[in-house]
């Protein structure tokens, strides 16, 4: 669906005029920076893999087929070139203007940050950190990456599990109560 002209004349008039937006998003924004989103004709469920893409990013596939697991994992969720689009770059400029007080999004790929958006609530994780489950040394995406099989901790030889919500797993509380706090209540 494409906005009229008058329509998209409306939003930049309330964008100017406001200093207290917060920005909601997902797949979307990152698909114009090459990365797929799950639903979409070239999205994840619409892969041939030798399991459905919400199993294999399962808690219980994850612990029962670690092996599968890295290999989607690398292969589809690690985005090895993506850079942030116009989407990011005009959301990090609206938080240095000070207008956009916060961007939440389900969105692991960093690429918010990378455009310079300091204050982003990740509400599914990030490919960014990953921590031993053993002893929580903290890895960053490269080792991830660039480990052959499961990868193990440098320190105490632990699993190291990337730190985002996989199916089956809650959601983290405290990233949700600060989104919650950024969306104000309204009385139309």
């Amino acid at each position: 669906m494409v906005a009229s002209a008058e329509t998209i004349k409306k939003f930049k008039e309330m964008v100017q005029d406001s200093n207290n937006i917060v920005f909601f998003g997902g797949a979307g924004v990152s698909t114009e920076s090459g990365i797929p989103d799950f639903r979409s004709v070239d999205g994840l469920y619409n892969q041939k893999y030798k399991f459905p893409p919400e199993t294999i990013l399962s808690h219980t596939f994850y612990m029962n087929n670690p092996e599968e697991f890295y290999k989607f994992y690398r292969d589809k969720i690690l985005s090895h070139d993506a850079k942030p689009n116009a989407a990011h770059l005009k959301l990090a400029q609206l938080e240095k203007e000070g207008k956009l007080k916060a961007v939440i999004t389900q969105n692991i790929d960093g690429l918010h940050q990378a455009a310079g958006s300091k204050n982003v609530l990740e509400l599914h994780g990030t490919v960014h950190r990953n921590y031993c489950q053993k002893c929580g040394k903290f890895f960053d995406v490269k080792y991830m990456r660039d480990y052959k099989g499961v990868p193990k901790c440098d320190a105490c030889g632990g699993d190291i599990k990337p730190a985002v919500v996989l199916y089956e797993e809650s959601l983290d509380m405290d990233v949700m109560e600060r989104a919650v706090k950024y969306i104000p209540k309204q009385i139309c």
